[in-house]
């Protein structure tokens, strides 16, 4: 009886060739179930899908729970673990030193709207070019679940307290900072969560994707308002999202409410929303802010791709970067000459 030889399938690999190890990092540590892990997911599933080299990626976060998670995703990538607030300052720092860079960083909202609410502030007006994800769950996890800024106000904590403070909205203020991409998601909502992702990516300009993500160990309980629960029974979607990677030129349409409408981003590539109840235009500034105060009355949990402005420049644009990533320049390059330095000084007298 003759042998059968079974032959190993080849591994599934993206548009550039590589299989999906490379995209994944370390096994989490995080509570199980924790919405961050599913974030985490779609992050490598957004960058294996887009085809980004994991080595072009500068992966950044402050201190917290949800700043654990760049652990667990591109294992390739460059990392860095910054203080608790300051992860704005190295992504500007890293931005500088290669513009080329691909640059995620993740927050949380103790990280971005507590003490790192001054520098998260004034990355955002700068329009630094990276994706910025805080996964906000309303409590600080790390210490026992006290309530955290973005916690809404009459919301419970899991011992019975109730918050009487008014909640932070991030991208109610990012889109008064100017922020060029808005979006707000839920940790669960897995394909909306992933257009949003690639789509940010491929933004020329700070992406700030904030993502409710319920804390199972202490906010996921019938008195809060950042639960499974709560968000799935309130949630209002402004759009099915999906995103097409460009490919040839395409142009905008102009469609009816219940089609689909294109928006164009800086490098050619879409965002295709397709509009349900709601029509909703993000490019509009302030029917965005509008938009977000209705549902914050109305208690709604809305999410989608809130704004977008494709017309600023990007921080290193703004800054006439010369092609060559800075950190590879020689000293003769980036120091200016002593005559150029007494020629400043001149100028001060």
């Amino acid at each position: 009886m003759a042998e059968v030889m079974t032959v190993p399938a080849a591994p599934k690999t993206n548009r550039i060739g590589l299989p999906l190890d490379p995209y994944k990092g370390a096994e989490s540590t995080l509570c199980s179930g924790c919405g961050h892990d599913s974030i985490t997911a779609q992050i490598i599933k957004a960058y294996y899908e887009t085809g980004i080299r994991p080595h072009t990626v500068a992966k950044l976060s402050g201190i917290g729970c949800s700043s654990k998670t760049p652990a667990y995703f591109l294992g390739k990538a460059h990392g860095f673990n910054a203080v608790h607030g300051r992860m704005p300052s190295i992504a500007t720092g890293t931005k500088i030193a290669n513009k080329h860079m691909n640059v995620i960083g993740v927050s949380g909202d103790g990280d971005t709207a507590s003490i790192g609410l001054g520098q998260f502030s004034h990355l955002v007006r700068r329009n630094l070019g990276m994706v910025y994800i805080i996964e906000n769950n309303g409590v600080y996890g790390l210490t026992k679940g006290q309530f955290s800024a973005t916690a809404d106000a009459g919301s419970g904590s899991k011992k019975g307290d109730v918050n009487e403070m008014v909640p932070i909205d991030c991208c109610g203020m990012a889109i008064e900072l100017n922020c060029t991409f808005v979006a707000r998601s839920f940790s669960a909502d897995l394909k909306q969560l992933l257009g949003l992702l690639k789509a940010a990516i491929h933004h020329d300009g700070t992406a700030l994707i904030d993502v409710v993500s319920p804390c199972v160990t202490f906010n996921n309980h019938e008195a809060s308002t950042k639960s499974y629960k709560y968000a799935r029974d309130h949630e209002m979607a402004l759009h099915d999202i999906d995103f097409i990677e460009h490919v040839e030129p395409m142009a905008p349409i102009d469609v009816k409410p219940g089609e689909t409408r294109e928006i164009e981003m800086h490098d050619g590539s879409f965002i295709r929303l397709k509009k349900i109840a709601e029509d909703y235009d993000p490019t509009d500034r302030i029917h965005a802010v509008a938009t977000i105060e209705r549902a914050r009355q109305e208690k709604l949990f809305l999410t989608g791709l809130l704004y977008l402005d494709g017309s600023r420049r990007s921080f290193t644009d703004t800054l006439n970067l010369v092609d060559e990533p800075l950190n590879t320049l020689p000293s003769e390059r980036v120091r200016p000459p002593q005559s150029a330095l007494d020629e400043m000084m001149q100028a001060l007298k």
